[in-house]
């Protein structure tokens, strides 16, 4: 198999969000058409169905966090089966679930670079930097700490998973589309040397200086992963999920994004995350989704020529 086959794995799970829902994405991104826009752009795909994990028994936090365990074993089980596609030779795409999820699906990438010696960026498309700890946010919501886990800070069951902490460097990351963080949260994004490329870095550079800053310095080998949370968008575009937060990136300028991800060629690896149907109007929030997804895998108005360097 080859990059031209994607897989996708869905995972019905909302045990890290602060809101009941989640757990209906996957199913509404397939409602949106996902597989046959996938195919359109001349891909293979395997929807390998969804994962089966604990339920969410939604309880308040212990020891600052909710649903620890919950949301360790639902990890677990995306590691593995995001493990076994790249093995195989495939792309994974996760549909997710809310954002904790990250967790297990950047986990298995890592380790999957790590053993093959490539090195990985990781573009992390959000409303928020999801940088938390659990002595910072009073909700211990895990879906606000999976970018702090991934480098090194937060359960062990959790900062382990990939075999080694931390999984992520934060120059391995970029964040795009920030908007939302928490004062406490602020200053570690500030401490660890996150590159965060905010609203306000979009608004006065455009999108296009935005991308080509986040995309720049990647060698020809680099493993491309893509956590797209669907608050990225402004809510205008995509009302449907948990937490929104205005001021976003409009339909036009998310639609440029994914096409410089595309241009690149190295995208490798997707997260499709928070997408929540019980808040949408519609499913217009899945479509708008799935119609990004298509631009991210090459859909163009027009063929251009490939992009140098």
């Amino acid at each position: 198999m080859s990059h031209t086959d994607v897989s996708l794995i869905g995972a019905p799970t909302d045990v890290g969000a602060s809101a009941r829902g989640a757990s209906m994405g996957p199913e509404a991104l397939r409602v949106a058409g996902l597989v046959e826009r996938l195919r359109g752009c001349g891909r293979q795909v395997h929807d390998r169905g969804n994962l089966s994990g604990p339920p969410n028994p939604w309880l308040p936090p212990r020891q600052g966090y909710r649903h620890l365990d919950e949301v360790v074993a639902w990890n677990a089980l995306i590691y593995q089966a995001v493990s076994a596609e790249l093995q195989a030779g495939c792309l994974p795409v996760l549909l997710g679930g809310d954002h904790c999820l990250a967790v297990g699906s950047i986990s298995a990438v890592a380790r999957h670079c790590r053993d093959n010696g490539r090195p990985l960026r990781v573009l992390w498309l959000d409303a928020h930097a999801d940088f938390n700890t659990n002595a910072l946010t009073p909700t211990g919501n895990l879906h606000g700490m999976p970018v702090a886990c991934l480098c090194g800070d937060g359960p062990e069951a959790l900062t382990r998973m990939a075999g080694f902490v931390p999984a992520l460097l934060p120059d391995q990351v970029r964040q795009v589309g920030i908007r939302s963080v928490d004062e406490g949260e602020r200053q570690r994004v500030h401490e660890a040397g996150l590159e965060v490329y905010d609203m306000r870095y979009i608004d006065e550079a455009g999108m296009r200086a935005t991308m080509q800053a986040a995309l720049a310095g990647m060698a020809p080998d680099t493993h491309l992963h893509v956590s797209f949370d669907v608050d990225f968008l402004d809510p205008d575009v995509a009302p449907g999920v948990g937490t929104t937060v205005p001021g976003g990136p409009g339909y036009r300028e998310a639609q440029l994004c994914m096409e410089m991800i595309a241009d690149t060629g190295r995208l490798a690896s997707l997260d499709i995350v928070e997408l929540n149907p019980a808040l949408d109007v519609r499913n217009r929030s899945a479509i708008a989704a799935a119609e990004l997804v298509e631009s991210l895998f090459g859909k163009s108005t027009l063929i251009r020529r490939p992009a140098q360097g």
